[in-house]
């Protein structure tokens, strides 16, 4: 059996019986959060059941999750992502630790799927003929793929902006794709005008409250992966507010169980270009929407629907947000690969581009440890991936021309 225990409107208050369909609250419209039955989960019998389990997707923590037990699941691994001690890192930033978790490496290429995933269980389980969803890039492309692997239809809204290794996965995964003429706004508002018009199952991370669910197991694996060397912080990207809230919730949840005994703050890392979350964060005052001018198009959200959820997640953590410009997310996906060989896209960067500045303007004390989750992988925005690195060097096959340009650019492999 799961132990989910109610739908809560984190808004005003009011309860609703947990149905794969139900979304947003009666009462107010508010945001809804699955509450568990805490007190009857048995903390050690999960863990021995943990330890005989050989599964790594996230369908191990399936009595942690809203799913029904043994039911219908799409049929890609999600989840099982690893977990690098990068010791060469660390020592670049001035840290006593740093862990970076890839994510990047899930079926495509996001933590998204781990929404995703559940997106997909819960519409089979509602019987919905087709799956629908709004996304600069990622959540759109785990949708479809997760969903092509059950044979559910999805139609995708995405902004112009949308960069074209994701619009070639939606494609890929047969899904069809509405370029929308205008922002992530804009995309938003007429999915969610079709979705409601047509019936279509829902996935938008801003008005199904499942999703947090399924992002809420990285932070599972994380606990699993380091045990008593949980980090001090760790520091995640924030575009919507989906994210962060599951950061946030699966280390609350365990702390909450008895299965750690404490829980890292969070840094919740968003664009100068694009920060509404962190703004509100920082004055107090209700989220105004803002501009989406930034290079980390997965976190260009001028309007997030989940702000409520980030701040609290960022506020009951002992943790703190800030803000990074699109020259420090550049250059922390090149001391990123560099350091650890991991590949990170913009979004997927920006996380230990904001633990890189929280260090140096002394809110990450060098003693601490912290965990830095890359959201997604480079290969997805390949044009910035190389704006970050520079262009290859090219010559003629000539070995005089290349002792000379290597003499010159990177002298250090020479003899």
């Amino acid at each position: 059996m799961n132990h989910v225990k109610s739908l809560a409107c984190v808004s005003c208050g009011a309860s609703y019986s947990s149905l794969p369909s139900t979304y947003t609250c009666a009462a107010c419209r508010g945001i809804l959060d699955v509450v568990y039955d805490y007190g009857s989960i048995d903390c050690e019998h999960i863990k021995r059941s943990l330890a005989a389990n050989p599964d790594r997707s996230i369908w191990r923590y399936e009595r942690l999750l809203p799913v029904s037990p043994g039911g219908p699941r799409p049929s890609l691994r999600v989840g099982g992502t690893p977990i690098y001690a990068a010791s060469r890192l660390a020592q670049e930033i001035g840290l006593s630790g740093v862990f970076i978790k890839d994510d990047g490496v899930n079926p495509t290429a996001s933590l998204k799927d781990r929404a995703s995933a559940v997106a997909t269980a819960m519409a089979l389980e509602a019987g919905a003929a087709t799956i629908s969803c709004s996304s600069t890039g990622n959540a759109a492309s785990s949708c479809a793929g997760c969903a092509a692997s059950v044979g559910l239809p999805t139609v995708i809204f995405v902004p112009e902006r949308a960069p074209a290794g994701k619009l070639a996965q939606l494609r890929i995964f047969n899904a069809v794709v509405i370029r929308v003429q205008g922002s992530y706004r804009d995309a938003f508002n007429l999915s969610r005008e079709a979705i409601q018009r047509y019936g279509w199952y829902n996935r938008n991370a801003a008005i199904n409250p499942y999703m947090v669910e399924g992002k809420k197991t990285v932070s599972f694996e994380i606990c699993e992966q380091l045990g008593a060397a949980l980090p001090d912080w760790v520091a995640v990207a924030v575009g919507d507010g989906c994210t962060i809230a599951g950061v946030w919730k699966g280390f609350r949840e365990l702390h909450d169980i008895g299965a750690i005994s404490r829980a890292p703050r969070i840094l919740g890392v968003q664009a100068e270009g694009s920060n509404p979350i962190s703004v509100s964060f920082r004055t107090g005052k209700p989220m105004q929407p803002g501009q989406e001018d930034t290079i980390a198009d997965s976190i260009a959200v001028g309007e997030p629907r989940n702000p409520v959820k980030a701040v609290r997640a960022v506020r009951d953590s002992g943790g703190t947000m800030i803000d990074v410009s699109d020259e420090e997310i550049l250059s922390a996906m090149r001391l990123l690969g560099r350091t650890t060989g991991v590949f990170g896209e913009p979004a997927g960067s920006a996380g230990l581009a904001g633990l890189v500045r929280a260090v140096r303007e002394g809110i990450v004390d060098p003693s601490a440890s912290a965990c830095a989750i890359v959201t997604g992988n480079g290969l997805k925005d390949i044009q910035t991936g190389i704006r970050a690195a520079g262009e290859p060097i090219t010559i003629p096959p000539d070995i005089a021309l290349l002792e000379r340009e290597l003499a010159r650019v990177a002298p250090g492999v020479l003899p």
